[in-house]
């Protein structure tokens, strides 16, 4: 066999991702259909939606700053997942690395800070409150047996609550009010705690965050496929009893796979607050974390599941945000179409099992 015939296997794109990219054309199919039932010019309502998601520089840099923080929530999804965990808890991390991310970058002496350690000290700060919040899932559930789906579920409610509640108290993030119409938000972080633009120029804001997600992709993507570490997770995912009696450490690694989880929705939340926002609003995650969440079931445990379902994602809020506002269609079309895309997407699965299931 030559060296381009063997290329071009290679290069073949395998029945399993034609079929989702199938599946994800039927879903845009079905899209479009409900629009043209509201009254609204199908093709008027797709430009908007182009040129929110990509159609300038301003506009692609967005969708790929959304696509990140869903790739990093994903990332730590599928993490945990290898250990037979379900994280859900996304939303609340964000919002905790979000509040932690704030309190560093407003801290006088971080903003003064050489060497760029001004934005690098609330990132890690982020990550710590993220990775504290996750680890309380996995104290729970080594302790008390506690399903980590209930606990991440309801510490992420609590973790919302709390920012309602620090941008509501002077004494801890609300900037002081200068008239009765103040929202109640935290004051503007610097310049000098900011990620920086890879671009410099903010018509582009593509930020930093990228990179590191980047990074963190290949560390998640290596750790899974070739550490002895990914292979004492999937152990403990495939059977936990087997596993201890082997000797392997299965408390600490179920506590300490939900801090990584969760230091990875806290980073998350500090990119938002960091690379985009710069101020602490209530409601600052936006649903993200729970569509984050759906990523990462939807990679079905592949890092280029995540970061293609991340890019899906991100490409999808953007281009909607515009398209409500030139075409007026509601953005609920476009939660919707994620949801259409989930049940194609899952039934493509389900046909694929069957059809290799019944290979002799």
């Amino acid at each position: 066999m030559s060296w381009r015939t063997s290329l071009l296997i290679r290069l073949r794109p395998s029945p399993a991702l034609l079929v989702s990219a199938v599946a994800v054309l039927l879903a845009f199919g079905m899209g479009a259909l409900l629009i043209a039932l509201m009254g609204v010019p199908v093709g008027e309502a797709v430009a908007a939606f182009a040129d929110g998601a990509w159609g300038s520089p301003y506009a692609l840099a967005a969708s790929l700053n959304r696509a990140l923080v869903f790739m990093l929530v994903g990332l730590g999804f599928i993490l945990a997942e290898r250990a037979n965990l379900t994280n859900v808890g996304g939303e609340g991390q964000i919002a905790v690395g979000g509040i932690a991310a704030t309190a560093f970058a407003l801290w006088a002496p971080v903003a003064g800070l050489p060497w760029g350690l001004s934005f690098v000290v609330p990132l890690l700060g982020a990550c710590l409150a993220g990775a504290l919040w996750g680890g309380i899932a996995g104290v729970l559930k080594v302790k008390a047996g506690t399903n980590e789906v209930i606990a991440t579920l309801l510490l992420s409610f609590i973790a919302i609550w709390m920012v309602y509640g620090s941008v509501q108290s002077e004494n801890l993030l609300r900037r002081p009010m200068t008239s009765s119409a103040t929202l109640p938000e935290s004051l503007e972080i610097s310049e000098a705690t900011q990620l920086p633009l890879l671009t410099g120029d903010a018509s582009m804001p593509l930020h930093a965050g990228l990179l590191l997600g980047i990074v963190l992709g290949i560390v998640v993507a290596v750790i899974l496929r070739r550490t002895v570490l990914g292979l004492q997770l999937q152990a403990t995912g495939l059977n936990p009893r087997a596993a201890r009696r082997a000797g392997m450490p299965i408390d600490r690694l179920t506590i300490g796979v939900l801090c990584a989880a969760g230091a990875f929705g806290g980073l998350a939340g500090a990119c938002m607050l960091q690379g985009e926002q710069y101020t602490l609003k209530a409601g600052f995650s936006s649903g993200y974390g729970f569509d984050g969440l759906v990523v990462g079931l939807l990679a079905r445990g592949s890092v280029p599941g995540v970061i293609a379902g991340a890019l899906l994602f991100g490409f999808l809020r953007s281009g909607g945000i515009n398209m409500e506002m030139v075409a007026q269609v509601p953005t609920a079309l476009v939660v919707v179409i994620q949801g259409l895309i989930i049940v194609t997407l899952a039934g493509a699965a389900l046909g694929i099992q069957r059809m290799e299931a019944r290979k002799p």
